[in-house]
């Protein structure tokens, strides 16, 4: 039989996948594989776990937040050769698996994981670590998270606006040498994103425009530090795909960045953080990874 490897987050999205736990391996078994299961026990357990025994198994398929998938791929980047990837998301984000068109429905996203088609994803490398879908840094890191979700639905765009607003007198610029295929950016910004996904904290447009995930480019973002509260506007209305226009913000396409900083910054990786650091090199690895998305392989004929 082929083997399959489950890891799973018992905690993510209020520990939800009790109630789903043996459907999920049900749909594992009917699809004719003999199943091994794992629970995480602590932060960094997945990236171990895939990196030791991985490599024993035809596939693996991980269930849990944007964390615990950071976590997975991470320990299938020290693989030779790596089996194909199937996610079930269960936390309260998902950002990726937005991009790559997976159910909110957990027994769903396990036959997805079974049937869908498999496509190959870039996958950063962040020094000595790895990110899945983004890479940040700054005022913004943690606005789409922070901002409560009623307020999104009632306010929409305003909503972002009113929680940046809040972080306006303490806004903190760092001063920043960016050295990317393209060239070089200096100069004082607030935020600095690098992402391959179509959202960031769940919020869509801030990316930027026609995403691939296969590409071998990420989408860089960078912003200075506005004057005032009109600038701020145009600022978020940019970052959310409105048609405006911000000096504030730059936009770039890139393979290999590095950026150098006069004092540390506290960096985001997949929603988790990664370091307060002086230096980052990122590098894309192109179609690193396999993944089975939630696009079925009927709807491609």
């Amino acid at each position: 039989m082929k083997k399959l490897l489950f890891v799973y987050n018992p905690h993510s999205g209020k520990g939800q996948i009790a109630s789903y736990l043996s459907d999920i391996i049900d749909v594992f078994v009917k699809n004719e594989y003999e199943v091994t299961v794992y629970p995480t026990q602590s932060r960094g357990y997945a990236k171990k776990l895939v990196s030791d025994v991985g490599s024993n198994y035809d596939m693996i398929v991980c269930s849990g937040g944007d964390g615990t998938l950071n976590e997975t791929i991470s320990g299938m980047m020290t693989l030779s050769e790596k089996p194909t990837l199937g996610y079930i998301p269960a936390g309260s984000t998902n950002d990726f698996a937005q991009s790559i068109k997976l159910s909110k429905d957990m027994v769903e996203s396990a036959n997805m994981a079974m049937e869908g088609m498999p496509i190959a994803v870039d996958i950063g490398s962040f020094n000595k670590k790895n990110f899945v879908y983004v890479a940040a840094f700054g005022t913004f890191t943690n606005v789409s998270y922070a901002t409560p979700q009623d307020m999104k639905n009632v306010l929409g765009h305003s909503a972002y606006v009113v929680e940046a607003v809040k972080e306006l007198a303490s806004i903190q610029s760092y001063h920043l040498r960016v050295k990317h295929n393209n060239g070089i950016e200096e100069g004082e910004y607030i935020y600095g994103m690098i992402s391959n996904s179509i959202s960031v904290g769940g919020l869509k447009g801030i990316t930027g425009k026609n995403i691939v995930l296969d590409d071998g480019l990420f989408e860089m973002t960078l912003v200075k530090k506005p004057k005032n509260p009109l600038d701020l506007n145009l600022i978020i209305g940019n970052l959310l795909g409105i048609d405006v226009k911000s000096d504030c913000v730059t936009t770039v396409k890139a393979s290999k960045i590095r950026i150098e900083s006069t004092e540390k910054i506290p960096w985001v990786l997949d929603g988790e953080f990664g370091g307060d650091l002086k230096k980052v090199n990122i590098e894309n690895n192109k179609r690193a990874i396999k993944i089975m998305s939630g696009i079925t392989k009927t709807k491609t004929n």
